[in-house]
């Protein structure tokens, strides 16, 4: 049974013991029920919980991490050879304060690098993923003065991608849909994935320039590993409290975006958050925002609505969705 919803909540889910994905595949469907009861009570009360035995080996974490800090300590000049205001998907380079999520904000004190699925022995995505990309078509952009960045940075994607196909089967289930709810929907790996950094925010506290500012994210969940020892993440709660999310070894941080909002007709939480760095030090975080297929339309799921829950969103394709909130974010059209 579900407990409470507690919109106001003080701590993330599972802070101490974050929530274990051992069973996520097991054979035994109470394992996995069990499993998505638990991901249900984060979904409805926060949008935010911790996971740990995640699958994702920790020699690909440190690999993504040092290429993401050999890139973004070269030359402006070279980044900007691939800026993602270049490219027709916006993928490739984001500089300093280019980006603002929060309208009320002047924008956000981070640089990022973002790319989508692209197979680690070829250096485009395919036709196949192309066509079924439709307003996010468009292949991936690679710094050439990094050795061996691609394919530290690939080996890291595609680990969290096989973490996110599965779980998703969890959130049907926590839906109370069937395990294959998403299945058809989610064929051509949606994924982006963003490594940042958060240069130390030092002088005058300008709270309109931050880390990055209050935001959503746009698609189904995000799979978050944060630097250890660097409080920079906070969660939003309904009484407008922020609340901290530090990192926890060993573990990854899973939020709810946008689409699964719509989907769900707002029951599953897509909860505002933000990030500030004032550590004094550099900070880094690998984001990897999973959706659906660009070409799925985000339509709430029928038990998702009633009388007294009437639809809250227009119906938009992913793809859709995800580039006007690209385009809304950089001021790019």
């Amino acid at each position: 049974m579900s407990r409470t919803p507690n919109p106001a909540f003080q701590s993330i889910p599972i802070m101490q013991e974050a929530l274990d994905l051992t069973n996520i595949s097991s054979p035994n469907p109470e394992d996995r029920r069990t499993l998505a009861q638990e991901v249900r009570d984060a979904c409805i009360n926060v949008g935010f919980f911790y996971v740990k035995n995640h699958g994702i080996p920790e020699d690909f974490i440190s690999g993504a991490l040092t290429m993401a800090e050999r890139f973004f300590s070269l030359p402006s000049e070279d980044k900007m050879e691939i800026e993602n205001r270049k490219s027709p998907n916006f993928m490739g380079y984001s500089p300093l304060l280019s980006g603002n999520n929060d309208p009320e904000g002047g924008g956000d004190l981070q640089e990022g690098f973002e790319f989508g699925w692209e197979e680690l022995e070829q250096s485009s995505i395919s036709d196949e993923s192309k066509k079924e990309a439709g307003a996010m078509a468009g292949s991936n952009v690679w710094p050439t003065q990094v050795p061996g960045f691609r394919e530290a940075v690939l080996q890291y994607y595609h680990a969290a991608v096989k973490l996110g196909k599965s779980l998703f089967p969890i959130f049907a289930l926590a839906l109370n849909q069937e395990e294959d709810f998403f299945s058809d929907k989610t064929q051509h790996s949606a994924a982006l994935l963003k490594l940042l950094h958060y240069p130390p925010q030092t002088g005058p506290v300008d709270e309109r320039v931050i880390g990055i500012g209050a935001h959503t994210d746009w698609e189904c969940f995000t799979i978050l590993w944060q630097q250890p020892g660097i409080e920079a993440l906070q969660v939003l709660n309904s009484e407008k409290q922020w609340i901290k999310a530090p990192p926890i070894p060993g573990t990854l941080v899973i939020n709810l975006g946008d689409q699964l909002a719509r989907w769900t007709n707002d029951h599953f939480k897509s909860t505002v958050h933000r990030a500030i760095n004032r550590s004094g030090v550099r900070r880094y975080s690998i984001p990897l925002f999973f959706g659906t297929d660009y070409n799925v339309p985000l339509e709430a799921i029928p038990s998702c609505v009633s009388e007294t829950n009437p639809y809250k969103y227009e119906v938009i394709t992913a793809g859709e969705y995800v580039k006007s909130r690209l385009q809304a974010t950089y001021n790019h059209h």
